[in-house]
C-alpha cells in the first residue's frame, strides 16, 4: 500500500501519535524529564492564566482529583506551583515555574524543527497546503474555538 492511497483521516491518525513521540523524545533529551503528551493539555491552560485545580478541572473537563493528580505530577517534575491567592490564603493558583516556561520554549523550537523538516521534504508550497488542509479540519470537527481559547479537551478513552 502506497501512503498516498490512504484517505487524509487515516494519515492524520497515524502521524499524529508520532509526532507526539518524536516531541517528547526531544524534550527528554534536552533534560525535560518525565513529560507526558497529556501534560500538554494542563499546559496549554497555564499559559495565560493561573487558575485553581476546580478551574482547571473544570477546563480540562475532569475531576479535580483528576487535575490535582496531574498538577502534582507537574509540581514533581518542576514544571508547575501551587501559589496562594493574593487575597485568600486558603486558595491556591497553579502556574508555570521557570522551568515550565522552559519547556514550553524547547517544545515549540521542537516543533518549528519538526515542520522544517517537513518544508524541506516538500517545498514552502506544499506544507503550506497542508497546513490549510488541517486547518480546514480542525474547524471542521469543532475544534477551531477550543483551539483560539487554549482549551482543546483531552481525548478520551
Amino acid at each position: 500500500m502506497e501512503l498516498r492511497d490512504l484517505d487524509l483521516p487515516a494519515l492524520v491518525t497515524l502521524a499524529a501519535p508520532a509526532v507526539t513521540e518524536a516531541l517528547v523524545t526531544r524534550l527528554r533529551e534536552q533534560g525535560y524529564d518525565g513529560v507526558r503528551a497529556s501534560h500538554g493539555y494542563v499546559v496549554q491552560r497555564l499559559l495565560d492564566d493561573e487558575p485553581t485545580i476546580g478551574g482547571l478541572a473544570a477546563a480540562l473537563g475532569m475531576t479535580q482529583q483528576g487535575a490535582s493528580k496531574q498538577v502534582a505530577d507537574l509540581e514533581r517534575l518542576g514544571y508547575a506551583e501551587r501559589v496562594p491567592a493574593p487575597r485568600d490564603q486558603r486558595v491556591r493558583h497553579v502556574r508555570l515555574t521557570e522551568r515550565g516556561r522552559a519547556m514550553v520554549a524547547a517544545t515549540r523550537d521542537a516543533r518549528r524543527d519538526l515542520e522544517g523538516r517537513l518544508v524541506d521534504a516538500i517545498g514552502s508550497h506544499k506544507a503550506g497546503a497542508a497546513r490549510d488542509a488541517l486547518a480546514a479540519l480542525v474547524d471542521v470537527l469543532g475544534l477551531a474555538e477550543p483551539v483560539r481559547r487554549r482549551a482543546v479537551p483531552a481525548p478520551r478513552d
